[in-house]
Parts: structure tokens; C-alpha cells; sequence
């Protein structure tokens, strides 16, 4: 007769060889979950038809689009200084924009011009930069492009305001960084706003954005 012990040892060393067997038929994966993110992980890191948290399917995040969040701006003196120093960092930006960005950076632009519509400490004034960004989207397909897309948006904002047009063909000399890179003005901005055709750029497909599709802005009203 075989004893109660040596019959539980039996099982157990059956039991171990079972789930033995099951692991050589299915080696262990080394994915984990992430407890602070919750993401899924495995032996390359993050899995790459996983998206990150906050991020739409265009890989955009999710903060980038939303309504305004600051209140109405009620001091008209600390308005126009405001849009005087924005107005003059928003077209350094885009005077100094890469050339030839990568998609990485022209997503980057898109999503700080949409954080910026929902930011900007006026309320009013964010709110109507909001609706001029759903009507004229960001063009990031070039330093040429945004440029002049700034300029027309900057237009637009000045007939509201019932002042006068802007000319965008002195970008360069009326914000000069002093960076010492090659100006824009002389080779791609001579003409007014009104005359640039951005459709003869090799960037564009057909007179369109190549990421949105949008039609390009050929400058001027």
C-alpha cells in the first residue's frame, strides 16, 4: 500500500511536470503592463499598434482641439500690448521654421497654433483665432508656407480690427531675430500677399496641403 505522503508526492511531482510541459509549449512572454500608464509593453517596448493615452488617430493629442479656456481679457491697454508681443513671436516662429520640416514637426506647429487658440489669456481674442484656424488650417509643409499662412491669418485679423493690411513681404525686416539665418524676403516673399502663388511650390500636390488637403492660401485676402 502506497502511504498518504508518497501519494501527495506523486501528485505534486506530476503536477510540476504538467506545468512544465505547458511552459516549453508556450515560452513566457515578457510583455507587463504598465501600472502608472496602464500600457502594454513588450520585448520593444512600447507595442506599436498600441496608441498613448491623449493621442487621436491622427496622433494629435487630444488637448490640442478643445474650446477656449481663458475668460474675456477686459483691459484693452494690456490687449493690444499682448497682441503686439504675440504677433511678433508667432511670425519669429514661423520665420525661423525648418525648410523642410518632417511630419514630426509639422505636427509639432498644427498642435502649439491649436494649444495656443485655446491658451492665449484673451478669451474673445482666442475664440475668433479658433474659428480663423477651422476656416484657414495651419500650412506646415514648409518655412514658406507658414510664413505667409501667419501673414494672411494676421490679415484677417487686422480687417476685423479695421486695420491696415499687413505686408507680408516684409516679414523679414519688421521681425528680425538678428539669428543670422537666410532671410525669406528676397527669394519667396518679394511680391505682396496678395500676389504670392503658393501653388507653384513643389511641396504642394494640385494646390493643396499634402497632410490636410486643405487648398493653399495664395496670399492676401
Amino acid at each position: 500500500m502506497i502511504s498518504r505522503f508518497n501519494k501527495a508526492f506523486m501528485f505534486i511531482i506530476l503536477g510540476l511536470f504538467l506545468i512544465a510541459s505547458l511552459a516549453m509549449l508556450h515560452p513566457p512572454s515578457r510583455a507587463y503592463i504598465d501600472p502608472w500608464t496602464g500600457e502594454l509593453f513588450g520585448e520593444g517596448g512600447v507595442e506599436k499598434d498600441l496608441r498613448l493615452p491623449g493621442l487621436k488617430g491622427d496622433n494629435k493629442p487630444e488637448s490640442a482641439h478643445g474650446g477656449v479656456i481663458m475668460s474675456k481679457l477686459g483691459n484693452a491697454t494690456a490687449k493690444a500690448e499682448l497682441g503686439r508681443a504675440t504677433w511678433k513671436l508667432l511670425h519669429t516662429m514661423t520665420l525661423r521654421y525648418p525648410e523642410k520640416p518632417t511630419q514630426d514637426q509639422r505636427d509639432a506647429l498644427d498642435s502649439y497654433f491649436h494649444l495656443f487658440s485655446r491658451l492665449y489669456p484673451c478669451g474673445e481674442c482666442a475664440a475668433e483665432f479658433q474659428l480663423l484656424l477651422k476656416k484657414y488650417p495651419p500650412q506646415t509643409s514648409s518655412r514658406r508656407s507658414a510664413a505667409t499662412w501667419l501673414c494672411f491669418v494676421h490679415n484677417q485679423v487686422n480687417a476685423r480690427l479695421h486695420k491696415l493690411e499687413f505686408d507680408c513681404a516684409n516679414l523679414d525686416a519688421t521681425y528680425d531675430c538678428g539669428c543670422g539665418d537666410e532671410p525669406i524676403g528676397s527669394s519667396t516673399l518679394t511680391k505682396s500677399s496678395s500676389d504670392i502663388d503658393l501653388d507653384r511650390e513643389g511641396e504642394f500636390n494640385n494646390g493643396r496641403d499634402d497632410v490636410t488637403g486643405v487648398g493653399v492660401i495664395k496670399g492676401g485676402r
